[in-house]
């Protein structure tokens, strides 16, 4: 009973996890991140106060923070959802662990995934205690999507019914690999670009102020320990340093397309695999088109939550691919 419970809340914490990351890039991308100024509350309640004495008594408590109530639901809705999160990942940690002989993964993964989400909340903190330094909110981008490839593994390790994993030739498993660190990379880039609010740094495409090569401050674009919209001397970060943010981003997507273009050719040749890889075509397409429909409609809020949602069904999608690859433990003690 309770290794069916595992599985199952395996998968409902996938989708879970699914929803978390998009509220979250609502929530950032509409400049709700501070709509609560404290942690784990706001205003020193459990909601967000409603009657003129709370909001007198909130605002006497914080008195720089003016109440922005729409700001501060979207946040709270953020952070329970985030909270109920993690209540499933510590019961899939419980039970993973209870149940550790009959698991098709090492319970040392529901480990790694509880001190992942353990860590996920001190980063949220720090994201409103820090004032959404750049470095703490990718990082918390990062942990999220992490987060989401962890649990889409175990899940489909469990819920899919799996007679043996897809064979592939050595150099096409690497590439298959290999996909996990490009994707990381570029949703490394991702974050770094929106949470320095760098966007709309150029403007037009395929071309950067009507150049290839623009002007550009790397040094200040990826100093990591600085404020937002700082350089590393506290000084305004220039137009110049955002431009070396979103071009390199765009390096990043070009890089990543050709990638996944050539892996998804490869992978059409293996039967098993081939809808995997239409999908993967299909989201990676969709991918470049709403980022470039971002540049050229100015990030409207749609648009800019559809390029996160399409960032995280990337994950979802590679992560999956994976798992059909990897020979499953019943597999390998047979041989």
């Amino acid at each position: 009973m309770s290794y069916k419970l595992f599985k199952n809340l395996s998968l409902f914490g996938a989708i879970l996890a699914l929803c978390v990351v998009v509220l979250g890039a609502y929530v950032r991308l509409s400049d709700a991140g501070l709509g609560c100024p404290d942690w784990p509350g706001c205003y020193g309640t459990l909601t967000v106060p409603q009657s003129e004495a709370a909001i007198q008594q909130a605002q006497a408590l914080h008195p720089d923070s003016p109440i922005e109530t729409a700001k501060a639901w979207k946040e709270m809705a953020h952070r329970y959802l985030a909270g109920t999160l993690g209540i499933v990942v510590l019961a899939i940690f419980v039970l993973g662990w209870r149940n550790k002989n009959q698991l098709k993964v090492t319970p040392s993964l529901t480990t790694a995934l509880l001190i992942i989400i353990v860590f996920q909340a001190l980063l949220g903190m720090w994201t409103v205690t820090m004032l959404l330094k750049p470095v703490i909110v990718s990082a918390h981008l990062i942990g999220g999507l992490t987060t989401l490839g962890l649990l889409t593994w175990i899940a489909h390790r469990h819920t899919v019914n799996h007679q043996q994993h897809v064979p592939l030739s050595p150099a096409l498993k690497i590439m298959v690999r290999g996909a996990i660190l490009v994707l990381l990379a570029q949703v490394l880039l991702g974050g770094w670009t929106s949470t320095n609010y760098a966007a709309l740094a150029c403007t037009d495409f395929p071309t950067c102020h009507g150049r290839w090569m623009p002007e550009m401050d790397f040094n200040d674009a990826f100093h990591l320990v600085r404020e937002l919209g700082q350089s590393a001397h506290g000084g305004n970060l220039t137009l110049n340093a955002l431009t070396a943010i979103q071009w390199t981003h765009r390096v990043g997507a070009l890089v990543i397309f050709i990638y996944i273009a050539a892996l998804v050719f490869f992978l059409f040749k293996v039967s098993a695999l081939r809808k995997i890889a239409l999908i993967l075509f299909i989201l990676l397409l969709t991918q470049v088109a709403i980022g470039i429909a971002n540049l050229i409609l100015q990030l409207p809020l749609v648009l800019a939550v559809s390029h996160n949602l399409g960032a995280a069904l990337l994950v979802i999608t590679i992560v999956v691919l994976n798992s059909k690859i990897t020979e499953h433990q019943n597999e390998h003690s047979k041989t």
